[in-house]
């Protein structure tokens, strides 16, 4: 990751710290936190070298009570990207990530839609980043990231031809967030992460349209089950204060 860690470290103002996976497993079992570990593969793109899905599930085979598990495909490999699916399924692995900017693909162009429509089939979530990158973050040209890839709309023609599919939208798709929230309040299979974001910063907007107990114009079933928190580890920890 070198050349993209850097801009990471500078956007977040936190330095990452190389761990161990048994070091790792040990923080979040004193946490008693499941972790959440994400293969991935943006070779056509990047040139760089996957993290191998069957990597990930040997490490949630290994540390069952730290992590589970989401494999990766790369969109842009076609048919071979389909056929992969199947192999993270057997693996036991709960989903697919994808990260169109750094994958450099439109989620919502129909070439896609056999990804999806094996993902519905068998039953794996679908987790996107949404919203702008900390990868290439100040540099020029934003190292070719296009965020466009990653605007929370393009999930929605996904997640209204594939009903069934579990979209996830990673990092509240700022600054689209508003967006996003119209989209999980109109769709049951949209859920959106909070990852990376300390909750002094989470838009003022979430509380007032997902499940706000104060709210008198707001319930919980207008989505505040489809609301799920974590850190987004390396760069920003489980223990950083909120």
């Amino acid at each position: 990751m070198q050349g993209y860690i850097e801009a990471a470290e500078s956007y977040f103002r936190s330095k990452v710290v190389r761990r161990s996976l048994d070091d790792l497993a040990r923080d979040y079992m004193e946490l008693d936190v499941l972790a959440v570990l994400l293969a991935w593969d943006a070779e056509t793109a990047t040139g760089r070298p996957r993290v191998p899905n069957e990597l990930v599930a040997q490490a949630c085979r290994d540390h069952p009570q730290a992590f589970t598990g989401f494999g990766s495909v790369d969109p842009l490999k076609g048919d071979r990207a389909v056929d992969e699916l199947d192999r993270i399924s057997e693996l036991g692995l709960k989903g697919v990530k994808l990260h169109p900017s750094l994958q450099a693909f439109a989620p919502d162009d129909e070439k896609h839609w056999p990804l999806y429509e094996r993902c519905e089939e068998l039953g794996l979530i679908v987790l996107f980043h949404t919203g702008t990158s900390g990868i290439g973050a100040g540099q020029p040209g934003g190292q070719g990231i296009r965020l466009d890839y990653a605007r929370p709309i393009r999930l929605d023609a996904v997640a209204a031809s594939f009903p069934n599919l579990k979209v996830i939208a990673a990092h509240f798709g700022y600054p689209w967030h508003t967006e996003l929230l119209a989209m999980a309040l109109h769709k049951t299979n949209i859920y959106i992460d909070i990852s990376g974001w300390a909750p002094r910063y989470t838009a003022a907007a979430m509380p007032r349209r997902i499940g706000d107990p104060g709210d008198p114009r707001a319930s919980a079933s207008e989505g505040a089950d489809r609301q799920r928190q974590a850190a987004a580890r390396p760069v920003v920890t489980t223990r950083q204060p909120g």
